[in-house]
């Protein structure tokens, strides 16, 4: 588990263990030559080893020349869209996004906003090799600024795209409770909420670090905000990750409608609007598809990891994009995942349609998927692909990232993490007792082989 993480998600580990300050400085100092010792915007969630990982990645940036735009604590997508707003050279949130509070990682974004797309991540580790070479004189270090509206932008981002009709929402009045679980959108989450004329009532909104639930906003996470929406008499519930990257929708009567619906329900917005192509991962729901093909649209699957889904949905010319983990991207926006313009969407959807949240929910492909995990220590993975493969007799199988088993009536995708040391099975099937079943027989078939 102390390990160093690295991969197109960016670099993450414990902090002390994998991840200590000479790491971060050589790595930011490496990114700095890549960025052509350039502005540089760093951003952070709200980590209690945030600041001790910011001052390294500072002293890095400036050794390689760069002048660091430290926009504070603010959410994944806020920095990604800064990076582009300040024409800046590249760009660090220090986030380990949905990992538990001893974890923290750099994410390294292009001149764009984007994620570093494989080919330009391996030249990163090639400076990282480098080491004090990135470094420049004492009369070339760069300089440190700061820069306070950053949240004020993101939010006009959201408000200005044609997707969204402020005025509208507004009118609906909805009354939202908004958990973002003490992290990096604690303050600009409800911000929006009330620019879009929402009652919020807020939960975990006190940006500490100090997380009250598990990171991840999955339903077995979401129990505080589950209860406040009954307890309020609330329309529906937001929550999100300590990045505000990923969205969790919760109905009227305080029922979790799965992370995978957060990118369903807005494909269906934005398709009844502007029907195009769509683009999203190996283990996102084939709801997805089915959404689509009312629409008569295609939908582009990639390996997993935002800059992929990106990349395509930039190729493909897609209307909208995302991951089935609550990672809805919007590219009237900008092409990263965020909750906060997935939450808009929604709130637009149920302004426009006039329904409930479970109402279009039960009208949506009525599927069900089950995640589990194992920790790979020395496992076999390319072995255990391997096998399966030759035993899964009539499955359609794709080996582009993992391997991926499409049977008539379900499929199951396996995979090593971008971002923690364990190896993902996904399984959706049309129940939830055979989703599970499902599940377990492959994790104990993993764990057997």
């Amino acid at each position: 588990m102390s390990s160093l993480m690295n991969s197109v998600s960016g670099v993450r580990g414990i902090v002390g263990e994998g991840l200590t300050p000479e790491v971060i400085a050589r790595y930011s100092t490496a990114f700095g030559t890549l960025c052509g010792n350039g502005k540089v915007v760093v951003g952070r969630d709200t980590r209690i080893s945030g600041p001790m990982i910011e001052h390294a990645v500072f002293s890095g940036l400036m050794a390689s020349g760069c002048s660091v735009i430290n926009v504070g604590i603010s959410t994944t997508p806020t920095i990604q869209i800064a990076v582009k707003n300040l024409e800046a050279d590249g760009g660090i949130a220090i986030t380990a996004s949905h990992n538990p509070a001893e974890w923290n990682a750099l994410k390294f974004f292009d001149n764009q906003g984007m994620f570093l797309n494989e080919d330009v991540r391996l030249e990163l580790e090639k400076y990282v090799e480098q080491g004090s070479k990135n470094s420049v004189d004492y009369d070339k270090l760069g300089s440190v600024s700061s820069v306070a509206n950053v949240d004020d932008e993101h939010i006009k981002a959201i408000l200005n795209a044609e997707e969204i009709k402020a005025d509208l929402i507004r009118h609906s009045k909805f009354k939202v409770v908004v958990d973002c679980v003490n992290g990096a959108a604690s303050k600009i989450f409800p911000l929006l909420l009330e620019e879009l004329g929402c009652n919020v009532i807020k939960i975990n909104c006190e940006p500490d670090g100090r997380f009250p639930r598990g990171p991840e906003p999955v339903p077995e996470n979401l129990e505080a905000v589950c209860s406040a929406v009954k307890e309020n008499g609330a329309n529906l519930g937001f929550a999100c990750d300590p990045d505000g990257d990923r969205l969790a929708v919760i109905d009227e009567y305080g029922k979790p409608i799965g992370e995978e619906n957060s990118l369903v329900l807005s494909v269906l917005f934005v398709l009844s609007h502007n029907p195009g192509p769509v683009a999203t991962n190996l283990s996102t729901t084939s709801a997805v598809d089915t959404i689509a093909g009312m629409f008569g649209v295609e939908v582009f699957r990639t390996k997993i990891g935002e800059i992929h889904v990106v990349q395509k949905m930039i190729d493909e010319k897609c209307v909208i994009g995302g991951e089935g983990n609550g990672g809805v991207i919007l590219p009237g926006v900008h092409y990263g995942r965020d909750a906060l313009a997935g939450a808009a969407l929604i709130l637009q959807l149920l302004s426009e349609k006039g329904e409930t949240v479970s109402s279009v929910v039960s009208q949506l492909p009525q599927l069900h998927m089950t995640k589990v995990k194992t920790e790979i220590d020395n496992k076999p993975v390319d072995e255990i692909f391997d096998k399966l493969q030759k035993i899964s007799i009539g499955a359609q199988i794709d080996t582009t990232d993992g391997i991926k088993l499409t049977f008539p009536s379900y499929w199951v995708h396996l995979r090593p993490s971008n971002t923690e040391p364990i190896l993902r099975i996904m399984v959706e099937a049309s129940t939830k007792e055979e989703s599970k079943s499902i599940a377990d027989r492959y994790l104990k078939q993993v764990n057997e082989m």
